[in-house]
């Protein structure tokens, strides 16, 4: 992961505030938008492919 990575907001992010920034590749890195300095979820592109599938569904 780089400072250069290109991050963009989720189409799943809330109207409210609630918005979850994604970096995809190989390995896609999920992050909170307000605190982009803490934590990252880190998982496979077939995992994020999964995810968004259920989300899709659901």
């Amino acid at each position: 992961m780089t400072s250069e990575t290109p991050w963009h907001k989720s189409s799943y992010s809330g109207q409210q505030g609630h918005c979850v920034e994604v970096a995809e590749g190989p390995t896609t890195h999920i992050r909170d938008t307000q605190n982009r300095d803490q934590a990252q979820l880190s998982v496979s592109g077939s995992e994020w492919t999964a995810l968004l599938s259920t989300l899709r569904t659901n």
